[in-house]
C-alpha cells in the first residue's frame, strides 16, 4: 500500500509540472521588465507583489482580521519603500521596526500579536533588501542587475530541479513533519543544479564559473531554509497554500518564500563583505 501511495503522489506531482512550468515562465516574463529597469519601476513592482503577500499572510495567520490588520502593514510598506527610494535607508529600517510594533499592538487585541509583528519583518525587510540589491541603474550592464539576476537564477534552478529530482528519484523524506513532499534526492538535485546554473550565470555575467558555483551553494542552502520556514508556518496553521492566485504554485508567498530569506542574507553578507561579489 505504501508503494502505491508513493507512486500516486509522484504521478500527481508530474501532472502539475506543466502548469507549474507555464506559470513560472509567465512570472519570469512579468518580473523581467522591472528587474531590467530597477529604480522606481522596480520599487513599484515590489510594492505590488509584497502588498499581495501581506494580504496572504494576514488572511493565513489572522482569521478575525479587520481592515486595520491589512492597512497597517501595506501603508507601512509604502512608507518604507518610499524612504528607501529617496536614500533614507536608516529611517526605512527604523520604520520597519515601528510598523512591526504597531501591527503587533493592533493584533494583540485579538491575541497572537507576534504573528502580525513577525509578518511585517518577514515581508518588509526582504522588500528593502530586494530594492537595495537591484539598485537604480537600468540595463543588463548594471551591477545591481547582475547581482539580482544571479540570485534569482540560482534560486529558480535549485527549486525547479529539487522538484524534478524529488519527483523522479523519490526516496527518504527530508523533513516529513514539516514538508512531507520534500526528499533528500530533491535536496541534492537542488544543490547540484543550483551550483551548475550558478556557474553558467557567472560565465554569462563575466566572472569565474567555479566561483559562481561556489557562491551558489549558500544561496541554495538559505533558499531551502526559507522554503522550509514557510512550510513550517503553514503546517502550524494547518494551511496547505497561502493563496491560489498562481496555478500550480498556490499564492505569491508560496512562490517567493525561498527568495524572502536569501535576499536578506545576501544583502547582509554583501554589506559586511563587499568582496564576496567579484565584480565591482
Amino acid at each position: 500500500m505504501g508503494e502505491i501511495a508513493e507512486t500516486t503522489v509522484k504521478s500527481s506531482r508530474w501532472k502539475t509540472l506543466g502548469v507549474r512550468a507555464v506559470s513560472g515562465l509567465v512570472l519570469m516574463a512579468i518580473c523581467g521588465i522591472p528587474i531590467y529597469f530597477g529604480g522606481w519601476i522596480w520599487a513599484v513592482f515590489i510594492v505590488l507583489v509584497c502588498a499581495r503577500v501581506i494580504y496572504e499572510w494576514v488572511r493565513m495567520t489572522d482569521i478575525g482580521a479587520g481592515k486595520l490588520a491589512f492597512v497597517v502593514p501595506v501603508v507601512g510598506l509604502l512608507a518604507v519603500m518610499g524612504l528607501a527610494q529617496y536614500g533614507l535607508w536608516q529611517q526605512a529600517l527604523v520604520s520597519v521596526v515601528f510598523i512591526g510594533a504597531v501591527a503587533t499592538y493592533e493584533r494583540s487585541r485579538r491575541s497572537g500579536g507576534l504573528w502580525a509583528g513577525f509578518g511585517v519583518l518577514y515581508v518588509l525587510l526582504p522588500s528593502l533588501t530586494m530594492l537595495w540589491l537591484r539598485g537604480d541603474v537600468a540595463g543588463f550592464a548594471a551591477a545591481g542587475f547582475a547581482k539580482f539576476l544571479f540570485i534569482v537564477v540560482v534560486v529558480i534552478a535549485a527549486d525547479t530541479w529539487a522538484y524534478l529530482g524529488g519527483s523522479t528519484i523519490g526516496g527518504p523524506k527530508l523533513v516529513p513533519n514539516i514538508s512531507p513532499n520534500k526528499t533528500w534526492s530533491g535536496l541534492v538535485s537542488g544543490f547540484v543544479f543550483g551550483a551548475a546554473f550558478g556557474a553558467l550565470a557567472a560565465w554569462v555575467i563575466g566572472f569565474n564559473p567555479a566561483y559562481g558555483a561556489l557562491l551558489a551553494l549558500p544561496i541554495v542552502a538559505f533558499a531551502v531554509a526559507g522554503d522550509l520556514l514557510e512550510s513550517m508556518i503553514k503546517r502550524h496553521l494547518k494551511v496547505k497554500d497561502a493563496g491560489g492566485i498562481i496555478p500550480g504554485h498556490g499564492g505569491l508567498l508560496d512562490r517567493i518564500d525561498s527568495l524572502l530569506l536569501i535576499v536578506v542574507v545576501a544583502a547582509g553578507a554583501l554589506l559586511l563583505w563587499p568582496s564576496l561579489w567579484p565584480m565591482v
